[in-house]
């Protein structure tokens, strides 16, 4: 066998499984270690009253950032704001908890399941409210959970796409906007209109889909164009094996474990999910952040693909120069 046959083989045989742990790895970890971590939660009431209500929460070592709020009506508000993603409210007749299955159905739950257990060992019931729910079509949040991975995948085709076409520049750019626009708003329609499980703005929601398909897309074409085929991959790869499992859409992203919460939130997909639940649920608060995170991502891969196709022009154009100085000086 040749030498180069033989390396092509080792690294192969190398290289699969050692993606394949990586993957198993970006995927397996966080669900298995879900749990809160500084899971910001409302407490509201008389001081008095809720001095011994945030003790018991406490007890949760690291679990919960507790803020606290004079009534419940304050508590609401910073509910609907995405300050916090639940509050306990201590009332004359007893104590509420007031969640939003609308900001992660999975962390509504756990809030339940906490607060009620300790209730229960107090002797006492615990009404709960949910303040932001899902939608009746997508009680458990389900269908926008599993729209992150179709995003991304078709952020990382339109980038690969752009790339085999060999389209540069201004062209290239146009690409990708066009075909973003048109993700955005294919899911809308499908998301909003058909399933109904988006409820915000329709315009808006379609604007917060195709960023982030253009992100994805952006950042993939642009490595290409600057790196080449390995470029492409490397974007895809990062997309695919941290961006999705890190993006904290089953839960949220102070459920999984440090430091996976805070990259998924620099990443696409973990932007987008975040961005998504705030326009379509909850008016767009707390939607500057995610948006920023996108816009920067979408601006630097448009931006590195006018930049590679303007070199790679410029090289093409001294080739032709560079020979005909030499034919001249032979001459």
């Amino acid at each position: 066998m040749p030498s180069t046959s033989r390396r092509h083989l080792i690294a192969v045989v190398v290289l699969v499984p050692v993606l394949a742990a990586l993957a198993l790895w970006a995927f397996a970890w966080p669900a298995a270690r879900t749990a809160p971590r500084d899971l910001p939660l409302g407490v509201a009431g008389p001081p008095a009253a809720t001095a011994r209500m945030e003790q018991q929460l406490k007890r949760h070592e690291g679990a919960f950032e507790i803020h606290r709020y004079a009534d419940e009506a304050a508590a609401r508000a910073a509910i609907e704001d995405r300050t916090v993603y639940g509050s306990v409210v201590v009332t004359p007749e007893g104590p509420e908890l007031l969640t939003a299955s609308a900001a992660g159905p999975a962390v509504a739950q756990f809030l339940q399941q906490a607060v009620a257990r300790q209730a229960s060992v107090e002797g006492t019931r615990i009404r709960t409210v949910d303040v932001v729910a899902t939608p009746a079509s997508d009680p458990r949040g389900a269908a926008l959970n599993a729209a992150v991975l179709p995003l991304a995948l078709a952020g990382i085709a339109a980038g690969s796409v752009v790339t085999a076409l060999r389209l540069r520049g201004v062209r290239a750019v146009t690409a990708l906007l066009g075909a973003s626009a048109l993700v955005g708003v294919v899911a809308a329609g499908i998301a909003h209109s058909w399933l109904g499980v988006l409820t915000g703005d329709w315009w808006a929601e379609a604007g917060v889909l195709g960023l982030s398909a253009l992100a994805v897309s952006g950042a993939v074409a642009g490595l290409a164009a600057l790196l080449g085929t390995a470029g492409m991959g490397i974007a895809g790869a990062v997309v695919m094996l941290f961006g999705n499992p890190f993006s904290g859409a089953p839960s949220a992203p102070q459920m999984l474990p440090e430091p996976a919460g805070a990259i998924g939130q620099w990443l696409p997909p973990g932007a987008g999910t975040t961005l998504l639940r705030s326009v379509a649920y909850f008016d767009g608060a707390a939607a500057a952040g995610p948006a920023l995170t996108l816009t920067w991502w979408a601006a630097l891969g448009l931006g590195a693909v006018l930049l590679g196709g303007a070199l790679r022009t410029r090289k093409e154009s001294g080739e032709p120069a560079s020979d005909g100085r030499k034919l001249a000086t032979v001459g």
